[in-house]
């Protein structure tokens, strides 16, 4: 059982959503689709459920061309941040609508929206209305209902963002593990990188309405294969920086160099492009051929347990995000260390050259 989009392209009033795309996704498996707002992500479901149909391109499900078929024909779940739920039912009923289409016997429908009900926390709420729950459990009867509906494609679009913390941790791991056992093609759709690699699975990075790589999740964030990928696939994005390759060194400006080793000695002289995590941006020296920039720092950003550093570095903008909790002064001239085993190489027009020697030994 396998999703195939083939060539599919979306365009409205001229204005491109898909840019041509060829994508597979096989049976038992789940992908994320991550990238910025506005990057594609909802289009790309929506052509793949069948709500909206393609320019060109076809979309094959199980084999079968399915391009222009109805979603009410096709067996798919589809859950949106925005929780849809019927305001006249009880949470029992919300639930059990699926499979009341489905013509299942009473004690099947009553035992799966009980199962369903306990996973989401819902079990005390089953006789409520939807308008008498809080925003969170609303979205829960959503999941709960595509949940029950036994679906082969399971879509879903940012369906945790309106959750508390604990429950959006504690469903990242249980949503998957169900869909998985029920042999469905799982798809969910997130802004945020750290999510995607906690789904694990499969990752589509998207930018602008096209894919810009797709692969196993750990392999993609590793050794992403352009600066675009890099940049989405890191919260906040990878911070750049010009240098050149010289000889068997790699000049980074401000007399900053480092040894052209392993991946780097092969590279030709010339201009690149460095790219490295804002996590491995540090305020102090903790290697000792770590080299030093100097930069102004702008911003500062407290999360209880880390700080987000926003510099100006000669007309660039870095951040970095800096274990525990730092008195530092606006305007002020910091300097800021970067060990080379965490610089990515770039080329000029954005493919990778080189990974990061750290990601490698990963």
């Amino acid at each position: 059982m396998t999703l195939e989009l083939k060539g599919v392209t979306k365009s409205v009033e001229g204005q491109v959503h898909i840019h041509p795309t060829d994508l597979t996704l096989e049976k038992g498996t789940m992908n994320v689709l991550l990238g910025p707002t506005l990057s594609g992500k909802t289009s790309l479901m929506r052509l793949m459920a069948g709500l909206d149909v393609p320019n060109s391109g076809r979309v094959y499900w199980r084999g079968e061309d399915v391009t222009g078929m109805r979603v009410q024909d096709r067996k798919v779940a589809m859950v949106y941040q925005q929780f849809i739920n019927y305001p006249s039912m009880t949470v029992f009923e919300n639930i059990a609508s699926p499979m009341r289409l489905l013509g299942l016997d009473r004690a099947e429908i009553d035992r799966r929206v009980r199962e369903s009900a306990e996973l989401m926390q819902l079990t005390p709420l089953l006789e409520r209305k939807p308008l008498e729950l809080s925003g969170g459990q609303q979205q829960r009867c959503a999941l709960a209902r595509a949940l029950v509906k036994d679906a082969g494609l399971v879509l879903l679009d940012e369906p945790l963002a309106n959750l508390d913390y604990k429950l959006r941790e504690e469903l990242r791991v249980e949503i998957p593990k169900i869909f998985e056992a029920a042999g469905s093609i799982f798809v969910y759709a997130t802004t945020e990188p750290e999510e995607a690699l906690l789904l694990g699975g499969n990752v589509a990075t998207l930018w602008e309405g096209a894919i810009t790589q797709f692969g196993p999740t750990p392999e993609v964030y590793r050794q992403p294969v352009d600066a675009t990928t890099a940049r989405v696939f890191s919260d906040p994005p990878m911070n750049f920086l010009p240098i050149s390759k010289t000889g068997d060194r790699i000049m980074f400006g401000e007399g900053q160099s480092a040894p052209a080793a392993g991946k780097l000695a092969e590279l030709a002289d010339g201009r690149y492009t460095a790219g490295f995590r804002p996590n491995h941006l540090e305020i102090d020296r903790h290697t000792a051929d770590a080299m030093r920039f100097r930069a102004t720092l702008n911003v500062t950003e407290l999360t209880g347990s880390e700080t987000f550093v926003h510099l100006d570095h000669h007309g660039e903008r870095w951040v970095g995000l800096i274990h525990g909790i730092h008195d530092l002064t606006l305007g002020e001239e910091l300097s800021v260390w970067l060990d080379p085993r965490h610089v990515y190489v770039f080329a000029e027009d954005g493919g990778l050259v080189a990974p990061a020697a750290y990601a490698l030994a990963a």
